[in-house]
């Protein structure tokens, strides 16, 4: 009754102030990554700000493809790491599995080859990374922008073009999908939806409940609702009830659970999303859906990315392998 009412209009209350101080430092940790280097790298290793150019002049493996996408009706360029031996005569007839490797929100797709060492810990491993330009679409077929494909251009046209133009395995167990913040909820997100196409998929830092965020839950925040609001729609519309990372999860028949690839998991333990990737683990494994999750020091910025990418590539070859 009356007291029911009121301790789940403080429970919603509560939810919507622990949301807001999430999104405060979310917004604030990807504004300073934008603008900031590296402080990691400054402290020691690479410089994270490295230009685009100097990357592609000290190591010919990164290169760049301006894929023009008809679905989205804009050109949306994508960075290739290739192995080491890829151009080598004795490697003609190699094909490669790919790691497809997504940016977060703000970011664009030539941020994990300059702003990471990404060729250089790729260097020991035989596999092509690919990382694509997501825009700030959240990797979802819009629900107000009809060209606004960013879901199915991955699926549709990405991956194919990838597979025309290098020495790929075109099998699942040759292509896996990663990402940092946005790119992880992309990633876990063509898992579950696609989990034919991928043998893993990996998620650093998730912004795991984006298709859950409402207008009213990022009041003052205005720029990811600017972001969300034209990917989404309204609040209970088709588009967000599809796009539920949690929903996906927690509803996938028990039937479909052997299928899934490999879930990866990790967020920082000063991260502002920490909670959020917590309880998407919780559903994980209330699901019994194989899995690794990783709470490790280090907040929403590219020191952590940097360091989880190893990780990242390190899984993927494991699961490559098998």
């Amino acid at each position: 009754g009356r007291a029911g009412s009121h301790v789940a209009e403080r429970r919603k209350r509560m939810k919507r102030f622990t949301l807001a101080f999430v999104l405060i430092g979310l917004i604030v940790s990807l504004s300073y990554a934008r603008i900031a280097t590296n402080d990691a790298l400054a402290a020691g290793q690479t410089q994270a700000n490295t230009t685009k150019t100097n990357a592609k002049q000290t190591d010919s493996r990164v290169r760049t493809v301006p894929f023009e996408s008809k679905l989205v009706g804009k050109t949306l360029p994508y960075d290739v790491v290739l192995p080491v031996d890829y151009d080598r005569p004795a490697a003609r007839n190699t094909r490669y599995p790919v790691l497809y490797l997504l940016h977060g929100l703000f970011g664009h797709y030539d941020n994990w080859p300059t702003r990471t060492k990404l060729a250089d810990y790729a260097s020991q491993y035989s596999m092509i990374i690919v990382t694509p330009e997501g825009s700030d679409n959240w990797y979802t077929d819009s629900a107000t922008v009809s060209s606004d494909k960013y879901e199915t251009y991955v699926i549709e046209e990405l991956i194919p073009d990838v597979q025309r133009r290098y020495r790929t395995i075109e099998a699942r167990e040759g292509r896996a999908i990663a990402g940092l913040s946005m790119g992880g909820y992309g990633a876990l997100k063509f898992g579950v939806k696609y989990p034919q196409q991928f043998v893993f998929v990996g998620s650093m830092s998730g912004a795991l409940g984006a298709a859950s965020w409402t207008e009213a839950d990022l009041k003052g925040l205005a720029a990811i609702w600017r972001t969300l609001q034209p990917v989404y729609g309204s609040e209970n519309s088709p588009t967000r009830a599809a796009n539920d990372l949690s929903k996906l999860y927690r509803e996938l028949p028990a039937a479909s659970i052997a299928s899934l690839p490999y879930v990866y998991v990790d967020c920082g333990t000063e991260d502002p999303l920490l909670q959020v990737n917590r309880a998407f683990v919780d559903i994980l494994m209330s699901r019994k859906i194989p899995h690794e999750f990783r709470q490790l020091p280090g907040g929403h910025a590219w020191s952590y990315w940097d360091a989880q990418a190893q990780e990242i590539l390190r899984i993927a070859a494991k699961r490559f392998a098998k």
